[in-house]
């Protein structure tokens, strides 16, 4: 059987358990299945059990270590054999707190490992980045220091856009980066692999002043950027840490949710993300979606930290 077959055959038996009222995630609490009570161990790979038809091994479409996996599951099934998380990091949470010149320790202590969304409003005071980053800015840097193979490496989301690689993305037409009456609108990230491109963007942003003494950033940046009522859809992400984004141009709005088990503990709120803030967020835990508010093009950049 084609992978194309199997595919097809794993959403048809979702949506039939969908339909049916079937709680596919209980599957993962299922301990007279190996594979699936191990799922943690797994994010690269699931096993749909017996008890479901016949059993088949897939890869999901994560990277695990910046290696790529191989073939795309949907996400309704990489959502239902997510393990369920507890409660308690989100329960009585109804806000994304705003808070300044907070010392490590104190981030720590609040913050910085518990999954509470915070916002640091005076991170970036001294940062050139929110004067020099912009589309063009991006453009110059990667046109002449990577090669299509370098970035074939990373990660690149193009959203609701044509686009199907960074490069493609980068070389759109000055009407269109300039929303121009008439032109489509567009929204893209990608991660920046690259050593040279990330010496030269961390030419104008530091760590974040407010990160524990003892933490790492990740080696890798992340980079979104694009016009009004855009951004990403609702999803939880699959990366080993927790992260901050910083808001280098332009307004966010950030929609928070828990994860399914929660509902009925915890809540579902939204924050604005103004130009110059960092919102610190676990995105493992949170479920988030993102829209860019009116007026300028927005950029934002950050990375994990451990």
């Amino acid at each position: 059987m084609s992978t194309e077959n199997v595919l097809n055959k794993l959403k048809a038996i979702i949506e039939k358990a969908n339909k049916s009222n079937i709680n596919i995630q209980q599957l993962a609490s299922l301990e007279n299945h190996s594979a699936i009570s191990n799922l943690s161990f797994f994010r690269c790979f699931f096993f749909v059990p017996i008890v479901l038809g016949f059993t088949v091994f897939v890869h999901n479409k994560l990277w695990i270590n910046g290696e790529k996996c191989l073939i795309a599951l949907p996400d309704s099934l990489s959502h239902a054999f997510r393990p369920p998380e507890n409660c308690n990091f989100c329960r009585n949470i109804t806000q994304a707190d705003r808070v300044s010149n907070i010392s490590p320790h104190e981030f720590e202590k609040y913050f910085a490992y518990n999954a509470k969304p915070v916002i640091v409003t005076d991170a970036t005071n001294n940062w050139t980045a929110l004067d020099v980053f912009d589309f063009w800015y991006f453009k110059d840097v990667y046109d002449s220091s990577f090669t299509e193979s370098e970035q074939m490496n990373c990660q690149f989301f193009p959203y609701k856009t044509e686009f199907k690689s960074l490069r493609e993305a980068l070389n759109i037409p000055s009407e269109r980066v300039n929303y121009e009456s008439g032109t489509d609108p567009w929204y893209f990230g990608w991660s920046n692999c690259n050593y040279e491109v990330a010496q030269e963007l961390r030419k104008h942003y530091d760590r974040p002043y407010f990160l524990p003494d003892t933490s790492e950033n990740n080696a890798i940046d992340w980079i979104f950027m694009g016009g009004p009522s855009l951004g990403a859809h609702m999803h939880v992400d699959n990366v080993r840490l927790p992260s901050w984004q910083a808001q280098i141009k332009g307004q966010k709005e950030w929609v928070l949710a828990p994860p399914p088990e929660c509902y009925y503990e915890c809540s579902t709120f939204s924050t604005i993300v103004r130009t110059g803030d960092i919102i610190v967020l676990d995105t493992n835990k949170w479920y988030h979606k993102t829209i860019v508010l009116p007026g300028e093009i927005s950029i934002t950049i950050g990375a994990e930290y451990d």
